[in-house]
């Protein structure tokens, strides 16, 4: 994996090396180192390790998705803010499978640098707002829901959204009392 700014100066050199084949009348090479050049930018947005990752996930395999974004050593330098944010949301997906409160971290980290796609974001938001549901933070997990309803334009989270809520109203019901609530024993003499 290369620095993003390596990535930019590589993309400058090689379209450099496409003009000078251009001007030698070697068109063919300087057709295909076009072509390179702008697989160094396509990389500059696309980082290729978040997209082995997303690959991995995909067919459900933590441990290996989880392995390629170790290879990640310092995000920020390596990321730009969109990558970092997906970054985030990736290691959110995975670590809320066994530490809440961490996985707390990297959503809200996820959900500041911001995703490109609005539907990520809404996963965002949903998980968030499960995670604050189970904290008691009702009032929270309700704006998160409706954030993450607005977000979600095909629709793809309806059904975990109305489970959520019923979750969320079966929270709010008391706590039904055996024995008819009258002292300890519940009993009339």
């Amino acid at each position: 994996m290369f620095n993003k700014n390596i990535k930019l100066v590589l993309t400058v050199l090689v379209f450099g090396a496409a003009i000078w084949q251009f001007t030698e009348t070697n068109i063919g090479n300087g057709i295909m180192l076009i072509l390179l050049s702008l697989m160094f930018v396509l990389l500059y947005f696309k980082n290729e390790i978040i997209l082995l990752a997303f690959l991995r996930l995909r067919k459900q395999d933590f441990p290996g998705a989880k392995k390629w974004l170790d290879k990640i050593r310092d995000p920020k330098a390596a990321l730009v803010p969109k990558q970092e944010g997906y970054y985030n949301y990736l290691n959110g997906l995975m670590i809320s499978q066994t530490n809440m409160v961490e996985a707390e971290k990297y959503f809200k980290k996820a959900e500041k640098l911001g995703l490109n796609m609005s539907a990520d974001m809404a996963m965002t938001k949903l998980n968030l707002a499960g995670i604050a549901m189970t904290k008691n933070r009702k009032r929270e997990a309700e704006m998160l829901m409706t954030e993450a309803k607005s977000l979600d334009k095909h629709n793809m989270l309806d059904d975990q959204i109305k489970m959520m809520k019923q979750q969320m109203k079966k929270m709010g019901q008391p706590q039904q009392q055996f024995g008819g609530g009258r002292g300890r024993g519940g009993r009339r003499f």
